[in-house]
């Protein structure tokens, strides 16, 4: 039986296509580089830092610029060019009246989430909201989980009952090196086979999908 469950929150349980790759073409931009925003989908769910340096070969130094470029427009207008996904607000009311324990766990820097999740009025749902943090000093979704773990007391023998909830390979990797179940979502940004070749222990092709499952896990 699941009792905690950690959700990440972009292609999990909002779409923020729209925010994320208007301000990765913004950032590019700045470098004289001029992309179309769906060559940019790539760009949601890892850390920022991670996406500029793998798929436009950017040393550290110059990532950490691109990333303070995205900001410049994430921070007042790419942050609501986004959207909660159908039937998530109820996938929300159930697993509280279920009497889980939930704890959002992403990638995206605390205070933004933060931000959307009281613009959309979802914050009421959950018990902890962990994010990465602004200096880079908590980054990739184990370290999130990690924190996310210390701030809703979960310990060693406990990691039986929690599942982390998540869209991409870096929410099933994070799991797993933390010792606990991942449901792989597919109606998020996963590329096919994606959560298959991490290894997720569970993957859903819907809302309605993973509705029924934590029923299921929760009993």
């Amino acid at each position: 039986m699941k009792k905690i469950l950690l959700f990440d929150l972009d292609g999990t349980l909002t779409d923020p296509k729209e925010g994320i790759t208007k301000c990765v073409q913004y950032a590019l931009k700045y470098f004289g580089i001029e992309e179309e925003l769906s060559k940019l989908l790539c760009f949601i769910g890892p850390p920022l830092v991670d996406s500029f340096r793998e798929f436009y070969g950017f040393d550290e130094e110059k990532a950490k610029l691109a990333v303070e470029k995205y900001r410049e427009r994430f921070k007042d207008i790419g942050i609501f060019e986004n959207g909660v996904y159908d039937g998530i607000v109820d996938l929300l009311e159930l697993c509280k009246d279920m009497g889980f324990k939930i704890g959002l766990a992403t990638s995206k820097p605390e205070e933004f989430a933060i931000r959307i999740l009281d613009k959309y009025g979802l914050s009421k749902y959950f018990d902890e909201i962990t994010g990465s943090t602004m200096d880079g000093s908590r980054n990739t979704k184990t370290d999130v989980i990690r924190e996310a773990f210390l701030r809703m007391g979960i310990t060693d023998d406990v990691k039986s009952h929690v599942v982390m909830i998540g869209d991409r390979e870096h929410d099933i990797i994070g799991a797993k090196n933390c010792g606990i179940e991942s449901i792989g979502v597919r109606f998020g940004y996963a590329e096919d086979g994606e959560l298959e070749a991490a290894g997720a222990d569970y993957i859903v092709d819907s809302v309605e999908e993973l509705k029924g499952l934590l029923e299921r896990l929760g009993k």
